[in-house]
């Protein structure tokens, strides 16, 4: 009861910290055909300038929401959008990796499309902003549109510049971020030194570099770093002064977010009881080594033989083939090892099921599609799940089944599960052209498979069986997949 109620007090606190932040600002959606967007602007006042705000791959409007609540607070009028393939916009993206030029295209469009409806909400000037893949879509359209007064990249990797095009064009990298990254956008800027403006924002020549403190690709979005400087960038190009708010929001996301996960220990104490003792295949590492390590080798290996793109979900195709293949090699070397299978009732298994996923998808998957990314699979994406939960499934089903149980190995769980983003690394290095975006993924599901490898011990201490979470883990992680993946043609 303690621990639920301090996990009620830390949601809540962060919670309303959340919605402290949008005091004095107005949203409202945008319609722009198809594309999904949304408007934030001072809710008193006349408008300023217009920033249309563009997001990374994988990604969706929801995490570009701290720039636009800073700037909105600001006096200006930001704009959020998913791009085709991206969030709930229903289009697939054209060319998905195999041709740039196509996805480019698409993408160029869709935000060209989206400054002009966005163009007459402000006093006519005009910026953009955008992070990874969108850093430089900005930066090409910016080039080919001088209306364009300032231009803020965010992780780019830095297309070729001239020396007034595009105008007043900063470059943000997270100083935990590649060094390649870094050195693209101290050669694009052209300064050389970091935090030093060259030429003249009048004239429009203006360009920064700067190093964020402490963050990485996506930790960059959340930045003081990133946010001071975008927001300092865009007052010297334009000439104004603002309140100089920041929406610093990391503290007040780590208090949600801490406080369900903290919360899911007592909810987990309601599961029903499925078995009288203890079950799994928990065994020693002496014999638990082999079944832990030899599907991480041998499925990317196996896999170099079988062709992917099966799936309107770029990169979807391998990760359900990779952890299908994954969950049969530790089935099948536990069958080898001759462990047992279950004998729990069915019943009180799928009922302590449905309410591991309805946790994870009504818990964690409404606040992080309201705060983070887009997480309801709408539209085409909604069947998508299925085809996920047929490779997730049978890998949390051998996994969990193999790390729980009287006599497992400690730390069996972390083991198995930093095995696997190894695998996938490994995947990655066969064929750095077709999976090289994987690596983006990694630290996303390191994140997932730590909050839920806790979430899953709890479960198995209240039910006695893995099956109920493996279940409700596998339906998450294929309902995140799906929502989140970019759609391809």
């Amino acid at each position: 009861m303690v621990v639920a109620l301090l996990a009620l007090a830390a949601m809540a606190f962060g919670g309303w910290q959340l919605q402290a932040a949008r005091e004095g600002v107005a949203e409202a959606p945008l319609a722009v055909g198809e594309i999904p967007a949304r408007v934030f602007r001072p809710a008193a006042g006349p408008p300023g300038p217009v920033v249309v705000v563009a997001h990374g791959f994988a990604g969706s409007q929801q995490m570009m929401q701290a720039f636009a609540v800073t700037l909105a607070r600001n006096g200006y009028v930001a704009v959020t959008f998913d791009f085709p393939g991206h969030g709930r916009n229903p289009a697939p993206l054209a060319g998905g990796l195999s041709n740039d030029r196509a996805a480019a295209g698409a993408l160029m469009a869709a935000l060209g499309r989206v400054v002009e409806a966005a163009r007459g909400l402000g006093d006519g000037r005009l910026a953009l902003l955008g992070h990874s893949m969108a850093a430089d879509i900005v930066v090409r359209w910016a080039l080919a549109h001088p209306e364009v007064a300032a231009t803020v990249a965010l992780s780019g990797f830095g297309p070729e510049v001239t020396a007034d095009r595009p105008r007043n064009l900063l470059l943000l990298v997270g100083a935990w971020e590649p060094q390649f990254l870094q050195d693209a956008a101290r050669r694009v800027a052209g300064t050389g030194a970091e935090r030093v403006t060259a030429g003249r924002v009048e004239e429009g020549t203006a360009r920064r570099f700067a190093l964020a403190a402490g963050v990485e690709h996506i930790g960059i979005l959340y930045s003081r770093d990133a946010l001071a400087e975008s927001l300092a960038w865009l007052d010297g190009a334009f000439g104004r002064a603002g309140s100089g708010f920041l929406d610093i929001r990391g503290g007040a996301l780590a208090l949600l977010f801490g406080g369900l996960l903290a919360l899911g220990w007592p909810l987990s104490l309601l599961l029903p009881r499925a078995v009288a003792r203890d079950e799994g295949g928990g065994m020693g590492w002496r014999r638990f080594w082999v079944v832990a390590l030899v599907p991480a080798v041998l499925t990317p290996l196996l896999l170099r033989l079988v062709p992917g793109r099966f799936l309107p979900l770029l990169l979807g195709d391998y990760i359900a083939l990779h952890c299908a293949l994954y969950g049969l090699l530790t089935g099948l070397l536990l069958w080898w090892r001759g462990v047992g299978w279950s004998g729990a009732g069915p019943a009180r298994v799928a009922i302590g099921a449905a309410g591991g996923a309805a946790y994870a998808l009504l818990g964690f998957g409404l606040a992080i599609d309201l705060l983070l990314a887009s997480f309801v699979p709408s539209g085409p994406r909604a069947w998508l799940v299925a085809a996920m939960l047929c490779g997730t499934l049978p890998w949390f089903l051998a996994d969990e089944w193999a790390v729980r149980g009287p006599g497992a190995a400690r730390f069996a769980a972390p083991a198995t599960k930093l095995a696997f983003l190894v695998s996938l690394l490994l995947a990655v290095a066969l064929d750095p052209r077709r999976l090289f975006f994987l690596v983006i993924i990694v630290p996303v599901m390191l994140v997932f498979l730590t909050v839920y490898g806790l979430v899953g011990r709890w479960s198995y201490k209240a039910t006695g069986t893995p099956l109920p979470a493996a279940i409700g883990h596998a339906l998450a992680l294929a309902w995140a997949l799906a929502a989140t993946f970019p759609l391809v043609e």
